[in-house]
């Protein structure tokens, strides 16, 4: 697995509507699709900022949507702790503890987006753990991964559902604190999103996702391969 170090620390909040959208085709969007095209009403779990464009989508279609942005989450300073070795690591267990709280298969669908490549390593494993606890059985995750191409600079987005197979996506730019002033109100710097912490190929693909009873790959242009797993 190829590794990327740094973070964007201190982050307080996603603010994604300043960037450029961009659009894509997504084949693994496209096959989900057909579950919300049937009759039947689902649950969603969106892990990203809260989309309107994907409230939207599924209410219209009288699909129930939850929203929870782990990212954003994940920057919490209070998560911070070390191991039995001394490395610095995110506290899992806190972590699952104020976040993804939800009942035993409660959803049919999380759209888990580009997440295991910028969170932290320490949260991957039991997020995707929880995940497929949260999923019904037969339930689906879609989630995308860059390939070896990609560098630590590869920008992380909000994926927005603008059509069956098509997506919008808009790069996510953090707000940081930058200091305190004289009255104590905070002044903050907008900086840079999220970095590219990793790189999985299908062999950690695989082993990320074994508890599920089925993965199929869609290799897309530009350089992403979407991963669409069945609980």
């Amino acid at each position: 697995m190829k590794l990327f170090r740094g973070s964007s620390g201190g982050a307080e909040a996603a603010t994604p509507q300043a960037a450029q959208k961009l659009t894509r085709r997504s084949s693994g969007l496209g096959e989900l699709a057909r579950m919300w095209e049937a009759d039947n009403p689902l649950c969603v779990l969106d892990l990203g900022s809260t989309s309107a464009t994907n409230i939207r989508f599924f209410t219209e279609n009288s699909h129930k949507i939850y929203s929870e942005d782990l990212l954003v989450a994940s920057t919490d300073p209070g998560l911070v702790t070390k191991d039995e070795q001394g490395n610095v690591i995110l506290d899992s267990r806190r972590f699952l503890a104020d976040n993804l709280v939800y009942p035993a298969a409660h959803f049919d669908v999380v759209l888990c987006w580009n997440l295991p490549d910028y969170l932290d390593e320490s949260l991957v494993r039991p997020v995707m753990g929880r995940l497929w606890s949260v999923l019904k059985p037969g339930g689906m995750l879609l989630a995308f991964f860059h390939t070896k191409d990609a560098g630590p600079d590869s920008p992380c987005y909000r994926f927005h559902i603008v059509g069956k197979d098509v997506l919008e996506m808009q790069r996510i730019v953090l707000k940081r604190e930058a200091r305190r002033g004289p009255t104590g109100a905070v002044h903050t710097a907008i900086t840079d999103g999220f970095r590219l912490q990793r790189v999985f190929n299908n062999r950690h693909i695989e082993t990320l996702f074994r508890d599920f009873a089925s993965i199929k790959f869609f290799l897309a242009r530009d350089n992403v391969r979407e991963v669409l797993v069945v609980r």
